[in-house]
């Protein structure tokens, strides 16, 4: 699973990296430990209206999805990750997977490897280049039913991270790993148009494995009060 990552770049950065043309976010703090529930960078492919071209946005979204036909929103700390072999399947999941795929953004992720003696040891994982990671991701607007139709906060958006099995390679500090998107494969996994399960599938499966670099951490990101560029560095 995803359970923690980090978000560490500008803006710009990102709107020169995913040829992003609207940007709706203002500010980007950067974040060294995002846990669920936090707000984070979603980048989509959406028409502003009908007739009206597609472009790409970045837009934020709450970390943990909920559904549409959730009665409130507390499930959604619990729905962080969606599984590969299962996201087209599952109801929580499968009306996303169709319609409303994006890209989580990050710097890489943190893993716990079991030891032996059964101490977990924290993991940064990351790029080899260091290069910014565009986990595959799905949305959901929530509607609040206690809030009248045009309240500004009546619709929540929310996002989940598709996991896969860690390649050999990773495999002995987790089992699983975020599905990552590669640059060449921007378009097609944020196409709009794309929406059969079929489709959809197909996509899924052409996802290369990814090549991530692990580096053994201090233990400070155990907690999610600690923020720091410090909890990304090589552990004494």
């Amino acid at each position: 699973m995803c359970g923690r990552y980090v978000v560490a770049r500008a803006i710009g950065d990102l709107l020169a990296a995913f040829d992003i043309e609207e940007s709706y976010v203002d500010e980007l703090e950067p974040s060294y430990n995002v846990a669920p529930t936090d707000t984070v960078p979603l980048i989509l492919d959406r028409s502003s209206g009908e007739g009206a071209p597609v472009t790409r946005k970045l837009v934020t979204a709450r970390w943990g999805l909920v559904p549409s036909w959730a009665k409130d929103p507390k499930g959604g700390a619990r729905l962080i990750n969606a599984r590969v072999e299962t996201v087209t399947e599952k109801p929580s999941f499968r009306k996303a997977a169709s319609a409303r795929r994006g890209l989580l953004v990050g710097n890489g992720y943190y893993e716990w490897e079991k030891s032996p003696g059964g101490r977990k040891i924290p993991t940064y994982l990351h790029g080899l280049d260091d290069e910014i990671l565009a986990f595959a991701a799905l949305f959901e607007n929530w509607p609040d039913p206690s809030l009248p139709n045009d309240h500004p906060d009546k619709w929540l958006r929310t996002a989940t991270i598709i996991t896969t099995a860690a390649p050999d390679a990773l495999g002995h500090i987790h089992d699983r790993t975020p599905l990552i998107v590669p640059p060449e494969m921007f378009s097609d996994w944020l196409d709009p148009e794309t929406t059969s399960e079929v489709d959809v599938r197909a996509l899924l499966d052409s996802m290369p494995e990814p090549h991530l670099v692990p580096r053994v951490v201090s233990d400070r990101v155990n907690s999610v009060r600690n923020n720091g560029p410090e909890l990304i560095q090589p552990a004494d």
